[in-house]
């Protein structure tokens, strides 16, 4: 590659990442960063996902370019049941998260189910992919497609998008913080109990109920399966159940369970588990929508402000209301090296005192919801 193309790869990669890196939210810094490497690395599809960092499945939003809604079940089909080529999970572990199909494959895509079931029938012949990390933590993933006839993507290429993963994956992680200031007084769906969907083994939604439907109205937009029973699913819904399925079939790692916020800013965790039947035969993929609990969500959102991990020490102590004395008891630190830790905690979460700091972190984010559990009584 002449210096004149690496010069002008950089510039633009520098580009991108001011636009993307300025965006209020993931979707919109999704949508920045696509529309500066496709000038880059040049594709004809592509999907954009965040993920948990907890169990690395994906979860909202998600941006899905020139792809039909119904190859995400495929796609993710292969993905968890049948591919061994390059899968997320492995990715997330790599030395470089970043991998093309043709190239991974020797140049014999045909080595690949995702190549077989998914790629070929909508004419596409290569896929480079990316896992978003950060602090050891997958934040998303991105799919790159050429269609057939179109060079495969080449190492060049990959090293440009492997330069965007920490970049970007810091960005999805700050995305976690509580944007307080835009919380409304009380949160849409916040009395909404339990959502609960059922699967069938082929992934079909088959029962549903009014709960969960509500909790899908409050979902942002996203790519999603028509069913039966006149509502769409999101795909990372979807993938979770398959996910549970999987899992139960021992081909699958870890839980099928991830977080996702609404489009209020309120936190869902989604869980999901397979059933079995009589005789121990697999049945239905249950999935479960609820408020998230303060416990699922304030590691996230400790870890948006970058805190480590004496730093969250100290913050639970706060939290706890023990005071500077006490906490360097527990921790065996001087006094003078807790106030430091708190200076530094105080300067990442962007608050001057200790109930400011208990408030963003512990509190103003779960009020409204914690509003709804409080039983008020009068004396007569």
């Amino acid at each position: 590659m002449s210096k004149a193309t690496t010069s002008r790869l950089m510039a633009g990669r520098d580009e991108l990442l001011d636009s993307a890196l300025r965006a209020p939210d993931a979707l919109a810094m999704f949508g920045e960063a696509s529309r500066h490497l496709r000038k880059l690395v040049p594709y004809d599809a592509a999907v954009w996902r965040a993920t948990d960092p907890v169990t690395g499945l994906m979860t909202a939003p998600i941006r899905a370019e020139n792809l039909d809604d119904e190859g995400c079940a495929v796609y993710w089909g292969c993905e968890l049941f049948t591919e061994s080529v390059n899968l997320f999970r492995d990715l997330a572990r790599a030395e470089v998260p970043v991998a093309g199909l043709r190239e991974s494959t020797g140049d014999l895509p045909g080595r690949s189910v995702l190549y077989h079931d998914f790629m070929r029938p909508r004419g596409l012949d290569d896929e480079l992919r990316a896992v978003l990390r950060i602090g050891g933590r997958p934040r998303g993933h991105i799919s790159l497609f050429r269609s057939k006839g179109r060079a495969s993507f080449g190492r060049a290429e990959a090293r440009i998008v492997e330069s965007l993963v920490s970049p970007l994956a810091r960005r999805l992680r700050s995305y976690d913080q509580p944007v307080v200031e835009a919380l409304p007084e009380r949160l849409p769906g916040a009395e909404h109990g339990p959502g609960l969907l059922l699967f069938d083994a082929r992934g079909t939604l088959i029962s549903i109920n009014d709960d969960a439907r509500q909790h899908l109205e409050d979902l942002p937009a996203g790519p999603s399966t028509d069913t039966g029973l006149g509502i769409k699913v999101p795909a990372w819904i979807s993938s979770t159940a398959a996910q549970a399925r999987a899992i139960a079939q021992d081909r699958g790692r870890g839980t099928a369970r991830v977080r996702a916020r609404t489009r209020a800013g309120r936190w869902l965790v989604c869980h999901a588990s397979c059933l079995r039947e009589a005789g121990g035969v697999l049945g239905a993929s249950a999935v479960v929508i609820e408020p998230a609990k303060a416990s699922e969500i304030v590691p996230l959102i400790v870890d948006a402000y970058e805190l480590s991990e004496r730093e969250l020490e100290i913050t639970q102590f706060i939290a706890r209301g023990l005071a500077t004395g006490e906490i360097a008891k527990q921790l065996f630190l001087s006094p003078h090296t807790v106030r430091d830790h708190v200076k530094a905690v105080f300067e990442k979460v962007g608050v001057s005192s200790r109930g400011e700091l208990v408030g963003r972190l512990f509190t103003e984010h779960y009020a409204p919801v914690a509003e709804q559990k409080i039983v008020r009584v009068t004396d007569a």
